[in-house]
């Protein structure tokens, strides 16, 4: 059975390597071509256009950066939506906002298709050692049937229940990632300043209670000055607005999380949006350049 994948962006190339290495008979498309080119090296099919997977498969996964591109690849809101959708299922790995989710979950139902939200917990890092987190949500048969699909790209799949749960547990996780970073980020900044010794630093920081995986990989990019993206400030301001408009809908206070997307702003500001969230370190230090 032909699997079809479309999005192989910072994240999604990875994840459908692992799906193609694993033996899934896998059909691919991307805006930019040349990112398929290491998909078709792995034996996997490079489609012309996104109806072209609609037609060939009956599963297709969607790793895309936001709703509306997630609405033109589907051709929602057009008739071709009915033809790509009806008696399909699609699953959405990316992030959109949970309201849009619930809304594309009711027009694919009402074309007789079937949608999964399976947002992931995880950097680029983690989706080339098929180390991701599914948060899987939608209809019960629905998330089962497609879960074994999962494996090659994730080590783990929970199970949310209904949609948009998936899509707000991964809000909740981005919000605890986002305010992780950022304080580890303001406490290099700290020691630096202070003329500590860096290496030690980071040696103290993995060595504690509160080390951790994305601890000990940040902490060694903020030390390095490495902000090769894993995860780019573009995104990650991005997904923060959307949890900040979760929050403002459920009259849930996140003042870190406003903290954070003023610095996140200012760190694009600066010139380095297409960089890895610990570049936020860059906006704390011109805060104290400005300041001096």
């Amino acid at each position: 059975m032909n699997i079809g994948f479309i999005g192989l962006g910072v994240m999604g190339q990875p994840m459908a390597l692992n799906l193609a290495r694993a033996g899934t008979q896998l059909i691919v498309w991307n805006r930019s071509a040349d990112r398929s080119e290491s998909l078709r090296a792995v034996g996997a099919t490079v489609a012309t256009n996104p109806a072209e997977i609609f037609k060939l498969s009956r599963v297709a996964f969607l790793m895309l950066v936001d709703g509306d591109a997630i609405d033109a690849v589907l051709g929602r809101g057009t008739s071709q939506f009915n033809r790509n959708v009806a008696h399909h299922t699609i699953i959405n790995m990316g992030t959109t906002s949970p309201d849009y989710s619930r809304g594309l979950e009711a027009d694919i139902r009402n074309t007789g298709g079937t949608y999964v939200e399976a947002p992931v917990s995880g950097s680029r890092k983690p989706a080339e050692a098929g180390q991701l987190v599914a948060m899987l949500a939608g209809e019960h048969a629905a998330v089962q049937s497609v879960r074994a699909l999962l494996e090659p790209m994730c080590h783990q799949t929970i199970v949310c229940g209904a949609v948009p749960s998936g899509l707000l547990m991964k809000l909740a996780a981005n919000l605890f990632l986002m305010t992780t970073v950022t304080g580890l980020a303001e406490a290099t900044h700290f020691a630096e300043r202070h003329g500590l010794d860096m290496q030690q630093f980071r040696a103290i920081v993995d060595a504690g209670q509160m080390a951790s995986d994305i601890s000990r990989a940040k902490i060694l990019k903020l030390v390095m000055r490495d902000f090769d993206v894993q995860g780019s400030i573009t995104n990650v301001l991005k997904v923060n607005q959307l949890i900040a408009e979760a929050a403002r809908e459920a009259g849930v206070a996140s003042p870190l999380l406003d903290v954070c997307h003023a610095l996140f702003g200012e760190t694009q500001a600066l010139g380095y949006g297409q960089s890895d969230i610990a570049a936020v370190l860059c906006a704390l230090e011109a805060r104290t350049s400005s300041s001096n």
